[in-house]
C-alpha cells in the first residue's frame, strides 16, 4: 500500500469505527454510509479522496478493514468500532485456541483483570499466532497471549467471526489467558 493510501486507510478507520461526527456524518444502525455522502464529507473537511482512491484503499487494506455493500454504494467498517453499531454478526463455535497480541508493558494489567473491550464493542483476536503478534507489535515490543476459546465456549462465552476473519468477544476472564513466550519455546 503506498504512503498516501495508508494515511487514507488511517481517515477512513477514524471516521467509519470513531468519529463519523468529525466530518458531519451518522452511519445507519449496522455501521454503513453512502460512499459519494462519504467521499463529500472527506473533502469539506480537508481530506480529498476520489471513488477510485476509495476502491483501491479498501482492497489493498492488508486487514481489509472496510467492506462495501453488494452494489457498491454504501462502506462501513467491519469491527472495531466506539460508536454504537449493530453489525448482524451471529454467534459461531471458535476453534480451540485463538490468540490476542499486546505491547508486552500490558500483561500484569491484562492478568490481573483479563481482556475487556474498553471503549470497542468487542476484544478481537487473531486464529493465528503471527497474526497477533503484528497486532502487539504496532504499538511496542510484543507478547502474544494464547486464549481457551473452547473453554469459554463450553463456559457460555459468545464468538462471531467477521467476514475478514477477526474473531470477536465481549471479554476474556483471566483463567482463559495463558502469555507465549518466545524464549522457551511456547510459540
Amino acid at each position: 500500500m503506498i504512503q498516501a493510501d495508508i494515511k487514507r486507510s488511517k481517515r477512513l478507520s477514524l471516521v467509519l469505527r470513531h468519529r463519523p461526527d468529525s466530518i458531519g456524518l451518522t452511519l445507519d444502525d449496522s455501521g454503513w454510509v453512502d460512499i459519494d455522502r462519504l467521499l463529500s464529507a472527506l473533502s469539506e473537511h480537508g481530506t480529498h479522496m476520489s471513488h477510485d482512491d476509495l476502491l483501491r484503499v479498501v482492497a489493498t487494506n492488508d486487514k481489509q478493514r472496510f467492506e462495501l455493500d453488494a452494489p457498491s454504494q454504501r462502506i462501513r467498517a467491519r469491527q472495531g468500532h466506539s460508536v454504537d453499531v449493530e453489525l448482524g454478526l451471529e454467534p459461531v463455535p471458535p476453534p480451540a485456541v485463538l490468540y490476542h497480541g499486546t505491547p508486552r508493558r500490558n500483561l500484569d494489567s491484562i492478568l490481573a483483570t483479563g481482556l475487556d473491550r474498553r471503549k470497542r464493542h468487542h476484544v478481537h483476536l487473531s486464529g493465528d499466532i503471527e497474526t497477533a503478534r503484528r497486532v502487539g507489535a504496532r504499538r511496542g515490543d510484543e507478547i502474544v497471549l494464547a486464549v481457551d476459546a473452547s473453554g469459554m465456549a463450553t463456559a457460555g462465552l459468545l464468538f462471531w467471526r467477521t467476514d475478514n476473519g477477526v474473531w470477536l468477544t465481549e471479554r476474556v476472564p483471566t483463567q482463559f489467558l495463558t502469555p507465549l513466550d518466545r524464549t522457551r519455546g511456547d510459540e
